[in-house]
């Protein structure tokens, strides 16, 4: 009974967050007729799934430099960017490649592509690109399940990275929600252990970010670019920025938006 309280009550919290955009622990605490303390445990349940990020004095769920926002916020954001970083990251697949895809946004512009590269055969545990490619003619869909987190449609945590591991690829596409000191960084512990897995399973990768990945922060570090056999970024990062990550031994493309 008591979990079931607690569910609903962090379901409500979350949704009253989302359309705040900031509401106050303690304001919460005396909504619900619970602790601060207990408050400040929903909401770091609330921040490791992803649907929002503790702040001073209570929690946000507006998208920042620390915090990427939940899908329906990324899909939104940078659009045109992704969709060109899209088109260069398909000239990176052939017929008849295995590839692998993250649960990022950028990617699933990538997935409205591949079509043109059949046949293929596309692993993911993003539901999104699940949905998108299941009976498409030429694709072989492999989806990964594992623990479902709603913030990120998508199924993650030790045993999707463990169907990972049984698993191979041509090549695996990624993003990420921050780059600093030329290595990835995201908010989710459960994502970077699947990444890594898919890191691990693949003979190539290729991280595709738009550049204001480079003005944000993460809390678990993921890999270092130079692990990565090419970047794809667009051309609004700066020159001294761009620099920087080929000076860290990285291969960068820029990509032209128009």
């Amino acid at each position: 009974m008591d979990g079931t309280i607690r569910s609903r009550r962090r379901v409500l919290i979350k949704d009253r967050v989302r359309a705040d955009g900031f509401v106050r622990a303690s304001a919460l605490a005396e909504e619900f007729g619970v602790s601060v303390m207990t408050i400040h445990r929903d909401l770091d349940a609330l921040q490791t799934q992803g649907w929002l990020a503790r702040v001073r004095g209570g929690a946000t769920a507006a998208p920042s430099e620390t915090f990427h926002g939940d899908i329906a916020q990324r899909r939104t954001a940078m659009a045109r960017e992704k969709r060109a970083l899209a088109t260069a990251a398909l000239e990176q697949v052939r017929p008849g490649d295995t590839v692998m895809l993250d649960e990022s946004t950028t990617c699933l512009h990538l997935a409205e592509r591949l079509a043109e590269r059949a046949p293929l055969t596309v692993i993911t545990y993003f539901q999104p690109v699940v949905t998108m490619l299941a009976g498409v003619p030429g694709i072989t869909l492999i989806a990964l399940g594992g623990e479902y987190f709603p913030a990120y449609d998508a199924f993650l945590g030790l045993y999707t990275a463990e169907g990972v591991a049984k698993v191979r690829a041509d090549t695996f596409f990624m993003s990420t929600t921050a780059v600093a000191g030329n290595r990835c960084y995201h908010h989710s512990q459960a994502t970077v252990q699947v990444k890594r897995a898919m890191l691990a399973s693949a003979s190539r990768s290729v991280l595709v970010v738009d550049h204001t990945k480079f003005t944000r922060d993460g809390l678990y570090a993921l890999a270092p670019l130079s692990h990565f056999d090419l970047v794809l970024a667009d051309d609004g990062l700066p020159v001294a920025e761009q620099r920087r990550v080929r000076d860290s031994g990285a291969t960068l493309t820029v990509v032209g938006v128009p």
